[in-house]
């Protein structure tokens, strides 16, 4: 047995074995559960690698990260209403021949999960003033958490009835032991941070994998960045590729984001020296301020120009200020107080003088994402009775294989000579609008196409059909594309074409507008 004691630190120590490398289990449900802060363990030092975890605004890591998902109504078995009071900790006892009412061992394990039925360990789960008392039973959990062995049945496993762990929350833990006990997987938004806590320090790595992959599957441009620094602090280099792989493409949207201002000094540094970042300067530039206004907030500093910069440190040299558009520097950076008189000067000298003066900011632009383009027709072609357009729509249904973000579309122009037209591009997936904007561009009379952009790009989901949808008002006679493909290869990405019930100018599989679809993946 082992005594965990501590109180709130901003650091969490504890003995981790490194985890084997398993498959996932998919079974999930949704449950709710409560967070709340963590603070230090300790365990035996048997054989055991020590991981230092920083915490960070742990509350934060709740339903403003993830949705919430409605509990499934369903009709509960005598079984299901049983388990049901074990996780409200009722203990009820059932009737005496109770072992009879269940057929397998994992069904009569599962009674046992929350119960004090037969419970040699008790938990005291939580720190200071939110703990909950939680039955456990030695056999059973060493079966299922090798940490849990060397606890119990390990060389120095020592003989107490209680074992106090403040730094996991009580609603983590009942997971890692519902899992334990049960074979079920039950994640929520709420928890699943610090079910990954808890699996990790106890060794669950089947829990831990299906925790990795609900976050995968949750994450947008909204918490990708706090994600990242949490993905860091757990050792998950999927996740963190993941996390980068949004952020580059919606870099705007995320650091626009509230979780951006929850983020870590060493995640927010990591971020600014992102070569990738598909954002303007200025947008950045704005992002690292709103951070440094919320981490003054964190030190219990007034938030003021000389605290902003002390918080930033160094990292405010990491914003490429010199390689902003002259007017977002004058309107805005050279204007916030957040630089110095000589370094505004030298900046204004650096757009405009022959001889540049030396900067301490980085002044290389960003390389930020180079977009694919996914061409659909063979060939195209155009007639002097077609292609019009009168406010038709123009509409095509796709699907991809991986996560992509869909940055605009590529469309013809003018079959007779240059022309400006006016393009209302829109996105949906399941008649729900996902990304949709209105803007011109010139046509100079080729067989080209010509992009069209979203605001932002927009995160496409694998196996899934999306509608692609143009309406154009311009000169009607323009060029179309012919032999269309059902299927096309582009990089790594397969996408599926289908026709949509939302054309109403005639465009399909195989022929019509909408030749390209441009995205970052």
């Amino acid at each position: 047995m082992v005594d965990e004691k501590g109180k709130n630190m901003k650091c969490l120590t504890f003995f981790l074995m490194l985890p084997e490398t398993v498959k996932n289990r998919s079974k999930k449900s949704s449950k709710k559960g409560n967070s709340s802060s963590s603070s230090s363990s300790k365990l035996p030092p048997v054989c055991y690698e020590i991981i230092t975890l920083k915490t960070k605004k742990k509350k934060k890591m709740a339903a403003d990260i993830f949705p919430r998902k409605k509990p499934a109504n369903t009709n509960t078995t005598a079984v299901q209403q049983y388990h049901q009071q074990n996780l409200n900790n009722n203990n009820t006892i059932p009737a005496p021949n109770w072992q009879g009412l269940y057929p397998t061992i994992r069904e009569r394990n599962a009674v046992m999960f929350n119960n004090d039925l037969m419970a040699d360990v008790h938990f005291v789960v939580g720190p200071p003033g939110v703990t909950q008392r939680l039955p456990g039973h030695k056999y059973v959990l060493a079966v299922g958490s090798s940490v849990f062995h060397a606890m119990f049945y390990g060389e120095l496993a020592e003989d107490k009835d209680e074992i106090r762990i403040p730094d996991v929350e009580p609603a983590a833990f009942l997971a890692m032991l519902k899992y334990i006990y049960c074979d079920e997987i039950d994640l929520a938004a709420d928890t699943v941070l610090a079910t990954l806590y808890a699996a990790k320090k106890y060794i669950v790595p089947h829990l831990a994998r299906a925790c990795v992959n609900f976050l995968e599957t949750s994450l947008s441009a909204k918490n990708a960045c706090v994600l990242l620094s949490q993905s860091c602090l757990f050792e998950e280099p999927d996740l963190t590729q993941r996390c980068w792989e949004v952020i580059d493409a919606q870099a705007e949207l995320a650091l626009k984001s509230e979780g951006f201002c929850d983020i870590d000094f060493q995640t927010l540094e990591s971020i600014l020296r992102r070569e990738t970042l598909n954002a303007k300067e200025i947008v950045v530039f704005e992002a690292a301020l709103n951070w440094a206004e919320v981490e003054c907030q964190r030190q219990e500093l007034t938030a003021t120009i000389e605290n902003k910069r002390k918080v930033l440190g160094k990292a405010l040299y990491l914003i490429r200020i010199p390689t902003m558009a002259l007017d977002d520097f004058a309107n805005g950076a050279a204007q916030s107080g957040i630089l110095t008189l000589n370094e505004t000067n030298d900046i204004f000298l650096w757009y405009t003088a022959a001889k540049k003066p030396e900067l301490q900011f980085v002044s290389k632009p960003r390389k930020g994402l180079v977009p694919q383009r996914c061409h659909r027709f063979q060939s195209c072609a155009y007639r002097s009775n077609q292609w019009r357009y009168r406010g038709r729509c123009d509409s095509i249904q796709f699907a991809v294989d991986k996560r992509v973000f869909i940055a605009g579309f590529g469309l013809y122009g003018s079959s007779c000579g240059s022309a400006e037209y006016s393009a209302k591009i829109e996105l949906k997936r399941q008649g729900v609008i996902l990304g949709q904007n209105l803007s011109k561009y010139f046509s100079d009379g080729s067989s080209n196409t010509f992009p069209v952009w979203f605001e932002y790009p927009v995160q496409i989901e694998p196996d899934t059909f999306y509608t692609a949808s143009v309406i154009l008002d311009g000169n009607e006679l323009s060029y179309f594309g012919q032999e269309g493909m059902t299927e096309v290869q582009c990089g790594k990405v397969t996408v599926q074409f289908q026709c949509s019930s939302d054309s109403t100018n005639g465009t399909g599989v195989q022929g019509g507008q909408i030749p390209e679809l441009i995205f970052y993946a």
